[in-house]
């Protein structure tokens, strides 16, 4: 290929290597929501409880949204742009687990997080 050639893919390949998201992520992400929809605990968000699906479904929605604007580069970033607070209000989530303390959700992901990598 001419030096030209290199030059106009350029701007593609970087656009491709934007465009998905980053294998690790993607794959932590994934695992993370799958922790919150079994873990029976309940969320707090803008005023009220929901059960662990619905929390999981909710940060699914708001990962994909990030995803789609600019991809994360790393999953404490997903932790911390979209499931530690409300992008609507500024309120801290909250999470509540039987038998345990009501924890802030960025301290119970990121303890999840943890686990998941073997830490």
């Amino acid at each position: 290929m001419t030096r030209r050639g290199w030059w106009l893919l350029l701007p593609w390949l970087a656009a491709m290597s934007q465009a998905q998201p980053q294998p690790p992520v993607q794959q932590e992400v994934s695992l993370l929501l799958a922790e919150v929809a079994a873990s029976g605990c309940e969320f707090y968000r803008n005023g009220g409880w929901y059960d662990a699906a619905a929390a999981a479904r909710h940060l699914r929605d708001k990962f994909q949204y990030l995803q789609a604007r600019r991809p994360l580069k790393r999953t404490e970033d997903f932790i911390e742009q979209a499931a530690s607070r409300s992008s609507f209000s500024g309120n801290a989530y909250r999470v509540r687990c039987p038998g345990q303390a009501t924890v802030a959700s960025r301290q119970w992901l990121l303890a999840r997080l943890a686990r998941l990598r073997g830490g």
